[in-house]
C-alpha cells in the first residue's frame, strides 16, 4: 500500500492516535465521538484517496481529508476553551495540523497537474 509511505499520512495517523489517547477519559460522549471521528477521518481519507485509480478521485478524497482536518482543528480549539482538552496538547495539534494542511495542499496540487494532461 503506497499511502503508508506518505509523510502526510504518517503525520495524520499519529495525530489521530494522539487524539484518541487524549480523549480516552472524556465523559462527554458526543464531543468525544465527534473529535475522534474527525481525527480518524483525515488519515482514512488520505488512504482511500491514494488507493483510488483516477487522479480526480484521489484529489476528491484529499479535499475531504482537508475538510476533516478543519473540523478537528475547530473541535480541538473548542475542547481546549471549555476545559476538555489539555492546552499543550491542542497547541501541538494545531502546529501539526498546519503542517498536514500544507502537505495535503501540495499533494493536491501535484496530483491535479496530472488530471489536466
Amino acid at each position: 500500500m503506497k499511502f503508508q509511505t506518505l509523510e502526510v499520512w504518517q503525520l495524520s495517523y499519529e495525530t489521530a492516535c494522539d487524539t484518541y489517547k487524549q480523549c480516552r477519559s472524556l465523559r462527554d460522549r458526543g464531543f468525544k465521538d465527534q473529535i475522534t471521528r474527525s481525527a480518524l477521518s483525515v488519515p482514512s481519507n488520505i488512504a482511500e484517496g491514494i488507493e483510488r485509480q483516477s487522479y480526480k478521485e484521489q484529489v476528491q478524497f484529499l479535499f475531504i481529508a482537508k475538510g476533516s482536518l478543519a473540523e478537528l482543528i475547530t473541535q480541538a480549539m473548542i475542547g481546549c476553551d471549555i476545559g476538555y482538552l489539555d492546552d499543550a496538547f491542542v497547541k501541538a495539534l494545531l502546529i501539526r495540523a498546519e503542517e498536514i494542511s500544507r502537505m495535503l495542499g501540495a499533494l493536491i496540487r501535484t496530483i491535479s497537474t496530472k488530471i489536466k494532461r
